[in-house]
């Protein structure tokens, strides 16, 4: 028997005339953070107290309105968090609180007195109803499953009732079918309406059908079939804002959150970067995010995503992985060669159109949008293409190399590269540039110069060089003259023996302000059959910024 024939298939919905495939995600759903809750059960060492007050507020700060908190009838500790909060003034009046409980009397009634001083609650309630679960740890049929939810319901209806006219708690009602995923369609159906009835949901009080793939089972297309389908037979549907909570065992959780978006669902819960038990939760930060890079308010802020991780990883003593999209520190990193070269002619191309969209390739998002516009871009390594090293250049002395310049230099820094065998810093990557081309020390030093303007009687105008060089620590007076002051000055070369290289090209720009501003000149020659060399010169005088780039680019001819 070949192992996989052990598996059962899972059994697709007959839904023939699906209607999701077709829908776009307009608008942003009601969000439910169960980090406090599902994340926290998850973790190796659960946060105490002060963790979860600072998260707590975190998440508020991110805009969640609805937060589910804990499980205050399953230990000491979950009932201390709550009284915390709300005895501490720690919840806002428009925030609601969620706690859950499985639909059983006595974790019902102390569910109600932790909530007590509370003002807006969401009593989440739940059993299991998958095949599996019935046949294997419940030994129930459904009419004995449907029972154990109904009269749940009947029980916290009659508690919120008494809540209410003695303190005026709003108390709002949340009912979760366990393993919707794994359970009959129908019987799902037929088990929140008989909740809802018992409820007596309306379109003016709702009730929230949270439907949680609890196990992720099936492709996200099956998931979002069985959404659609539930929408479409419900009764009284105005009366139920539909939830979904979608685990992450297949890998597939934020696929699945966002097909059941475009299937009806109303409401997702879920958590920061994915926390919860197995392979997670759902990760709320990447659904938010897709939706703003879609041109959708996702109406939660992570704009300043990095102190949000910070926060996470500090309470929960996990670490966001560094290809976690948006938040991972390699999440917007090129290595390649081809994408740092399509990334940086799209930065030069929105600085140079003035486009008001972002376009940007390999990039879905602008990093500064979540405050990590300091994060490197482009890094290299031995598999950076040559205008990588440039771009890290450009963004972070602000030297603006010429293009012709960067196989050049890119060879350099990938020689290197492959030397180090390990990724290069922005740092090395400065000092390798600095060592090759501003501070390199050749056999030709210029140790001073006069120009002067020779007006000759047929009109023309020539210029005249004067200076001293250094050849191999030797001082040596030259004297040429030219059409211009680069023609004299390699006329003026010639004197101490420097033949055989011709005048290409050359760039420059300022990488200072202000009275003592500098610029960088960057110089292009072309050898007799030894192709070309570059020099760089800085100087607050251009002139002499490209005579030093001229000295530089011999001397590492000749080295």
């Amino acid at each position: 028997m070949q192992q996989e024939k052990k598996y059962i298939p899972f059994e697709q919905i007959k839904i023939t005339d699906r209607q999701w495939p077709d829908k776009t995600i307009t608008k942003a759903p009601v969000w439910c953070s169960v980090d406090l809750r599902d994340g926290n059960q998850a973790l190796v060492t659960p946060m105490g107290i002060p963790e979860k007050i600072r998260f707590f507020h975190t998440l508020v700060d991110c805009g969640f309105k609805e937060i589910e908190v804990g499980f205050p009838s399953a230990s000491e500790t979950e009932y201390e968090i709550l009284r915390t909060l709300i005895e501490g003034g720690h919840i806002p009046d428009d925030v609601t609180v969620q706690v859950l409980v499985q639909a059983r009397e006595e974790l019902i009634r102390k569910t109600f007195e932790a909530v007590r001083g509370a003002k807006n609650v969401i009593i989440h309630f739940y059993n299991s109803t998958s095949t599996l679960q019935r046949k294997i740890v419940f030994g129930k049929d459904m009419d004995g499953i449907t029972d154990i939810a109904v009269q749940g319901a009947r029980l916290i209806r009659q508690l919120t009732e008494e809540e209410v006219a003695r303190s005026g708690m709003n108390i709002r009602y949340e009912y979760s079918p366990e393993s919707f995923s794994g359970t009959e369609i129908d019987f799902s159906v037929a088990i929140c309406e008989a909740v809802m009835q018992e409820m007596g949901s309306s379109k003016e009080n709702p009730i929230i059908l949270n439907l949680p793939s609890t196990v992720e089972m099936c492709t996200p297309n099956t998931y979002a079939d069985q959404i659609e389908y539930f929408c479409r037979h419900i009764k009284n549907r105005e009366a139920a804002i539909v939830s979904v909570h979608p685990h992450n065992d297949r890998g597939t959780g934020v696929a699945c959150a966002e097909l059941a978006l475009l299937a009806g669902a109303d409401r997702i819960e879920g958590t920061l970067f994915g926390n919860g038990e197995r392979t997670g939760n759902l990760d709320i930060v990447t659904v938010a995010l897709n939706m703003f890079t879609q041109n959708v308010d996702p109406e939660l802020d992570f704009s300043h995503i990095l102190d949000i991780k910070k926060v996470y990883e500090e309470c929960t003593k996990m670490h966001v992985p560094e290809r976690q999209p948006y938040a991972g520190e390699l999440a917007f990193t090129a290595f390649s060669g081809s994408h740092q070269d399509a990334i940086r002619k799209g930065y030069e191309y929105m600085k140079n159109s003035g486009t008001e969209y972002w376009e940007v390739p390999y990039l879905p998002i602008n990093p500064a949008d979540i405050h990590r516009e300091y994060e490197p871009v482009i890094r290299i390594n031995s598999q950076s293409g040559k205008g990588g090293a440039a771009f890290v250049l450009q963004h972070t002395v602000g030297y603006n190399l010429p293009k012709e310049m960067h196989p050049e230099f890119g060879n350099i820094v990938k020689a290197a590269a492959d030397e180090y065998g390990d990724e290069l810093s922005s740092e090395q990557i400065v000092q390798l540039f600095r060592k090759e081309y501003i501070d390199f020390v050749g056999k030709y030093q210029l140790l001073r110069h006069r120009f002067t303007e020779l007006n000759e009687a047929d009109g023309s105008i020539h210029s005249r060089f004067e200076g001293e060089i250094a050849v191999a620590g030797e001082n040596k007076s030259v004297v040429g003259v030219g059409n211009g002051p680069i023609d004299a000055f390699f006329q003026a070369l010639t004197g101490v023996g420097i033949n055989g290289y011709e005048f290409v090209n050359y760039h420059e720009h300022a990488i200072s302000k202000g009275s003592d501003a500098k610029g960088i000149c960057y110089i292009e020659l072309k050898q007799k059959n030894n192709g070309h060399i570059f020099g760089v010169g800085i100087h607050s005088n251009i002139n002499v910024a490209a005579l030093r780039g001229i000295i530089c680019a011999i001397n590492r001819a000749e080295k």
